[in-house]
């Protein structure tokens, strides 16, 4: 049986795609080729479609379903609870990113994920610079990778490197490159984002109770987080 969480997490996903592309929910069941009060009931969480329907509703705005896992060990909460306790500007120094922002000027992107929410300082942990991009840039980015030995992720080896490196070959959306690695979120057009100052430098981040609704993956670690300071303070 599927957590209430989780299909909160579903159809407030579907929902955002879907006002992304501005349809009307008759309209995405139409393309679906389902109801369209099955449509409504699965935004508001109150019921999760069979594996089948959600990959064809998905599919009818032009995205698929991802499904991921977080660890539930210590190992986690012993790295949230380190990056706590650390100074912010020493959080944000580790991570190189004006490096490699400095470099990605062929195309405009803003920033998101887990680098987004640690940006508004949460401690979450951060793998790579993770970006929102168009698209339409899907070309110029590929030649940037191309320039700067990008290789892309292959999960099914479990390493970077043989597959093609476009964003519209199936795969991952993330990459390995001389400056570091990227995760982007591809996208029709860029979300809205809130401008946050550090030091001599000002980055244009996707706001956190955005990252809540579209990023699965720093959604998953900002509860965390906050459960964990829920738990602390009991």
């Amino acid at each position: 049986m599927t957590s209430n969480r989780l299909v909160a997490l579903l159809g407030a996903a579907a929902r955002h795609q879907r006002h992304l592309r501005d349809l009307s929910q008759r309209e995405l069941a139409a393309l679906a080729e389902i109801n369209q009060a099955a449509v409504a009931r699965f935004e508001r969480g109150e019921r999760s479609p069979t594996i089948p329907v959600l990959e064809r509703l998905f599919a009818a705005m032009d995205v698929q379903l991802v499904v991921g896992v977080e660890p539930l060990d210590a190992h986690l909460d012993a790295q949230i609870d380190g990056l706590a306790a650390r100074p912010l500007a020493e959080r944000i120094d580790g991570l190189g990113l004006d490096r490699l922002l400095d470099r990605l000027t062929d195309f405009p992107q803003v920033i998101t994920g887990c680098t987004a929410a640690l940006l508004q300082g949460a401690p979450v942990p951060v793998d790579s610079l993770e970006i929102a991009l168009r698209w339409q840039d899907s070309k110029p980015f590929t030649r940037w990778l191309e320039t700067n030995y990008g290789q892309r992720w292959n999960a099914r080896w479990g390493e970077f490197g043989g597959v093609w490196l476009e964003p519209e070959e199936p795969g991952d959306h993330r990459w390995s490159t001389r400056y570091g690695e990227i995760r982007a979120a591809m996208c029709d057009e860029l979300p809205e984002t809130i401008e946050v100052r550090h030091g001599e430098r000002t980055y244009q981040v996707v706001p956190l109770v955005e990252l809540e609704i579209s990023e699965p993956r720093a959604a998953g670690l900002l509860r965390r987080y906050r459960n964990r300071q829920l738990a602390s303070e009991s």
